[in-house]
């Protein structure tokens, strides 16, 4: 399925059929054109029906979708990005909307993975990608049982996304209507939140390691994970010990040598569960 834009819906919308012509490029660097036949349906959106997207498109690419009456086709494109770029562990080779990431992404059953679900789907979602979600609102909605059992495995999943980096625990606030905000605003209820940002890091052109599309994020079996940066919430640093550990790990040839810039800060080395 495609979604239809809305001033294309009414061209469409009573054709049995229409010709689609898909510009693309492979891996973002093979150029490929399909035509197929489509038909615009409702569900419930006005959507392009069978749609045969290429294996390295993934959720959250985004694609121009343009009625070219004359020529009597529908002609939808990708845009490949200048340099490929790694989401949590998915390759995107197109232009792409972070926060259709944060929201499609499944970080699977585990107990971490649970908490992760809840703040990615259920929170606030910014612009860029990141998340906001209150942590006293988790037992609610992570499925980990009630009790001092169900306490027990939250403090712990919880406990594992904070060491591995994947949120950290920051102020936030919530108005009247209920919107979470983060930064907090002054004169607005005070509430903790776990914020999550996505690991941005550089991915191999195709063919430089191993297959094209290696980073699908689908291994998700106990493994080392080596040191790497990520951002901080806003207005926060790198700690003493993050930057101490951040110039060992580089003295020790475990990353890239380079300064640990402000608002980032280092993950080191560690064991990470399924």
């Amino acid at each position: 399925m495609c979604p239809l834009p809305e001033d294309l819906v009414e061209s469409l919308r009573q054709r049995e059929s229409v010709t689609v012509v898909f510009d693309h490029k492979l891996f973002g660097v093979t150029p490929l054109q399909e035509s197929f036949e489509s038909a615009a349906v409702q569900d419930p959106g006005w959507r392009l029906a069978d749609v045969p997207w290429p294996v390295d498109l993934r959720p959250g690419a985004l694609v121009s979708v343009v009625w070219k009456s004359a020529e009597d086709y529908v002609h939808v494109r990708t845009t490949a990005l200048d340099e490929p770029i790694r989401v949590d562990g998915v390759d995107y080779y197109h232009d792409y909307d972070p926060r259709v990431i944060t929201r499609e992404f499944d970080p699977g059953l585990s107990n971490r993975g649970q908490v992760l679900r809840v703040v990615r789907q259920l929170g606030r979602v910014f612009d860029d990608g990141s998340a906001v979600f209150p942590e006293a609102e988790l037992p609610a909605h992570c499925g980990l049982g009630r009790g001092k059992k169900g306490t027990f495995l939250l403090r712990n999943a919880v406990d594992q996304l904070l060491r591995e980096g994947y949120v950290t625990r920051v102020p936030g606030s919530t108005g009247p209507d209920g919107a979470l905000n983060y930064p907090a605003v002054d004169g607005q209820e005070a509430l903790d939140l776990l914020f999550y940002a996505p690991l941005l890091e550089e991915a191999p052109l195709p063919g430089e390691s191993g297959e094209p599309g290696d980073g699908d994020g689908a291994d998700r079996r106990d493994h080392w994970v080596n040191g790497f940066v990520r951002r901080l919430p806003a207005g926060s640093s790198a700690s003493r010990k993050q930057l101490s550990l951040h110039q060992q790990a580089m003295e020790k040839e475990q990353i890239d040598g380079f300064t640990l810039e402000p608002g980032y800060t280092f993950v080191k080395r560690h064991h990470r569960n399924g």
